[in-house]
Formats: C-alpha cells, structure tokens, sequence
C-alpha cells in the first residue's frame, strides 16, 4: 500500500492502524451522536477520516510507522477548535502524536491543564463547600489540597454533555488543575455525583473514570 503525505487539517498520528470499532467508542466519549459514513466518522459538524498510512515525515521522524486520522471541519463547530480536539483526544488515547498546521506535539505531555466538571447551572459557594476551600481573594478560585480549581463560563456546547443542555441555565465549567491525573479525575468524578454534572477532559471527551486522565503506557 503507498503511503500517503498528509499535511493538512488537524490530524491524530497514531503508531498502529486503529481498530474501526475502538476508533468509533473513542470519538464517541466527544460526540455520543458520532456514526459510521463509510470508512469514515461524521460526528457535530465534523468528519473523522478513516486511518490511512502515512510517511514518517508526518511527525518529523518522531515515529516509525505512522496511521493518520485527519479530523476535518464541515459546518460550524459546536466549540472552537472541536476539530483539533478530537485529533489530540485521539492521538491521547491511542498512544500517538497530534498535527496540526505542521505542528507536532504529544497530548500526554502537556502540563497545567486538566479535567473539567461541567454543570447546566452554576453552583453557589455553598454547594461546592464540601468539597473545595474557597479563595479567600477570589471568589471564583478553590482548592482542595494541592489541588486548584476555578468557576468559569463554558464556551460553546461540547457535545460530550448534550444530555445537560435541555437543563442548562448557564453551562458552566469547574476546571480543575494539578499534577495528578488520577487524582484530578477523582475529585471531578467526586464533584460530578455531588452537584449533578459530568466529567469531561482538556478535549471535552467525557470521562467515566479518573484512569481515564492517566497518559497509557507507550510500548
């Protein structure tokens, strides 16, 4: 099979050819409403490509064997930059790089970003009282332990959490913050059941475990 030069568009560069049916699960924890259309994925005004093989070139040698998922706009995103999104989300889970507009980067090591709760109302301080420590300067800043969390809008409609949007008053995030993914995902998961919410990552997949959080171990 000849190999494909790819160079546009957001783009999950995963080692193995991905099985359809675990590519289709994964892009789902971001669009539960993603289906098949061939050989690719159409999810919220997206298309999810199918993987075709590459030239290494694509991650600038950072791979030897290179699968390309190219994740394509095709109407207006339900959230910026959803389409780059589900390429690192992808490119996350599946052990692989992300590329987009010529620029490598490993999702599993970016830092100072975690996962979010997303809620259809924001909550008073009270209600978050049990489980994080008001600033004392900032009444949208918490803590829990060396855990940081900040109260903000949520931009856009991720389509990980349209089951909240018939619900929502004002979506809202609680970004949580840290330098451990499984014990961030514990307190979202925590936060989640308490105040009625869902657990989504930097990307906006959803996530139903903490382990979820963890980068998976590279071969």
């Amino acid at each position: 099979m000849a190999k494909r030069r790819l160079r546009t568009g957001p783009t999950a560069a995963l080692p193995a050819k991905p099985d359809p049916a675990e590519l289709l699960r994964i892009v789902r924890l971001a669009d539960p409403g993603a289906k098949k259309d061939g050989d690719d994925i159409v999810a919220t005004d997206v298309r999810v490509y199918a993987p075709v093989e590459a030239e290494s070139e694509l991650t600038g040698g950072e791979l030897e064997k290179v699968w390309a998922v190219r994740v394509a706009a095709e109407g207006p995103l339900p959230l910026n930059f959803f389409d780059r999104y589900l390429a690192e989300g992808l490119a996350f889970r599946l052990k692989g790089l992300a590329v987009c507009r010529g620029e490598v980067t490993d999702p599993a090591d970016e830092e100072e970003s975690g996962p979010a709760v997303i809620l259809p109302a924001r909550p008073a301080a009270e209600e978050l009282a049990p489980l994080l420590e008001q600033d004392e300067e900032d009444e949208f800043a918490f803590t829990a332990g060396d855990i940081r969390a900040v109260l903000v809008p949520e931009k856009g409609q991720p389509p990980a959490v349209q089951e909240l949007l018939p619900f929502a008053v004002e979506l809202t995030a609680i970004e949580l913050r840290g330098d451990e993914p499984a014990k961030l995902g514990a307190l979202a998961l925590e936060l989640a059941e308490s105040l009625n919410g869902l657990v989504v990552d930097r990307w906006r997949f959803r996530v139903d475990a903490a382990e979820d959080l963890v980068p998976p171990t590279r071969e």
